[in-house]
């Protein structure tokens, strides 16, 4: 029973390529069914602003192909999307995940929203992600719990709406006082209004395709709530525009805000695009005195919060090898349950069968005494399985299962199937 990562983050791609790698929630069950059908038991798809993961378990040789063709697909440009992927397997798979989800493999160390992400992936995943992916996710919910109340590796900035708010501050000197439009409505953008209220800006409106949502973080922050298509005057009252809609296209165009940005005065105005797909054109950056950043322009910020908590990363990667051994010892008695099976039916054939013969030759006994036999049969049998049973259980736990297990199934002959 394997595991497979195959997948793309910020380390191996640009923001224009991951972009497009995006899924939204309605897109994975097809992608994930897309390929499963070449060959895999499982599949979860992990798919944030900086990462696009397949976890596929027990996958057949076509399953990594089928991903690379699928991301190549959705690339658009003919060229194939191996160059900007990378592929994990079995126990470097696990690690990955609990890395993953613990912050440790995040543009931000120590990110906090990422955990909800592994979280949410599970859950659009559950119809196809089979038992031992189910497993391999609840751990790694469980790692990352443990990483963040066993280390500080969460302190400080440690989200991208964190990274994004101290950015602005740099716009800005400070940012008391600011006011500030949120563009979308779900937890990047509710999370960069709780960082931007803390830092003294006044969150004034919040827009989103969906009015209804809107009104529900607005009365969170004392905003008011207005649709995408009302927003566009906004740009020429607030200083601060945080973008995190789930929108598949550029929603804040050129010719949407280029006329209420005229009539700022020359006024500086800070646009934080969070989203992937990105929601602002480039051109708008072009803009007299806009100074637009996207994603991957929080790094260098990112960076520098990151060094007060690079001292946790030890701590954090002990609690993620901790944990890739006790999965990998579940994992093993995965494979070990059916060989013992296997192994005690084949041999309680044999045994079956030799009495039978036996008794056909000592017809004179009595039904008594035939069954005081076949006992003793059964029980026999149960001594000489017991340290074998045993030793295989053991190697299980301790990591040596799958060596004993090949030569048990070359001793006593079983199939590839057992």
């Amino acid at each position: 029973m394997s595991i497979t990562v195959v997948g793309v983050n910020h380390r191996t791609a640009p923001l224009a390529v991951r972009e497009r790698f995006a899924h939204a929630p309605h897109e994975v069950s097809a992608s994930l069914a897309r390929v499963l059908s070449v060959g895999a038991e499982g599949g979860v798809l992990l798919s944030t602003c900086n990462r696009t993961e397949f976890y596929l378990s027990a996958a057949q040789d076509a399953a990594p192909a089928a991903v690379s063709a699928l991301l190549a697909d959705r690339l658009g440009t003919g060229q194939p999307a191996a160059g900007y992927t990378y592929t994990h397997r079995d126990r470097a798979a696990v690690r990955h995940l609990y890395r993953v989800s613990a912050g440790l493999d995040s543009m931000i160390l120590g990110e906090s929203q990422i955990q909800g992400q592994v979280r949410d992936a599970w859950e659009l995943s559950r119809a196809q992600a089979g038992p031992v992916l189910h497993r391999l996710f609840q751990s790694a919910l469980l790692v990352g719990s443990r990483v963040r109340s066993e280390t500080t590796l969460g302190a400080g900035t440690a989200s991208a709406p964190s990274a994004a708010v101290e950015l602005a501050g740099k716009i800005f000197g400070t940012l008391k006082g600011k006011a500030a439009l949120i563009l979308g409505a779900g937890d990047t953008a509710e999370l960069a209004a709780t960082c931007l209220r803390a830092e003294g800006v006044q969150v004034t409106v919040v827009a989103n395709r969906s009015i209804d949502r809107a009104r529900a973080v607005a009365e969170r922050h004392g905003a008011s709530a207005l649709t995408l298509d009302d927003a566009w005057e906004q740009f020429a009252a607030v200083d601060i525009v945080l973008c995190s809609t789930a929108a598949p296209h550029t929603v804040v165009t050129w010719a949407h805000v280029a006329g209420p940005i005229g009539r700022r005065g020359g006024r500086q105005l800070c646009i934080l695009d969070l989203a992937v797909p990105r929601d602002v054109d480039t051109a708008v950056g072009q803009l007299e005195n806009v100074f637009l950043y996207d994603i991957d322009d929080l790094q260098a910020v990112a960076a520098h919060g990151a060094a007060q908590r690079r001292a946790e990363i030890p701590k954090a990667e002990d609690i993620v090898e901790q944990e890739v051994a006790t999965f990998w010892t579940w994992h093993d008695g995965l494979a070990v349950v059916p060989v013992i099976k296997e192994f005690r039916s084949r041999l309680d054939a044999v045994r079956a069968a030799e009495l039978e013969r036996t008794l056909k030759h000592l017809g004179h006994l009595s039904l008594e005494d035939r069954a005081q036999i076949e006992r003793f049969s059964q029980s026999l049998l149960n001594k000489f399985l017991h340290e074998p049973t045993r030793a295989l259980k053991a190697a299980a736990e301790n990591g040596r299962g799958y060596a004993l297990l090949e030569a048990v199934r070359r001793l006593f002959g079983f199939g590839s199937d057992a």
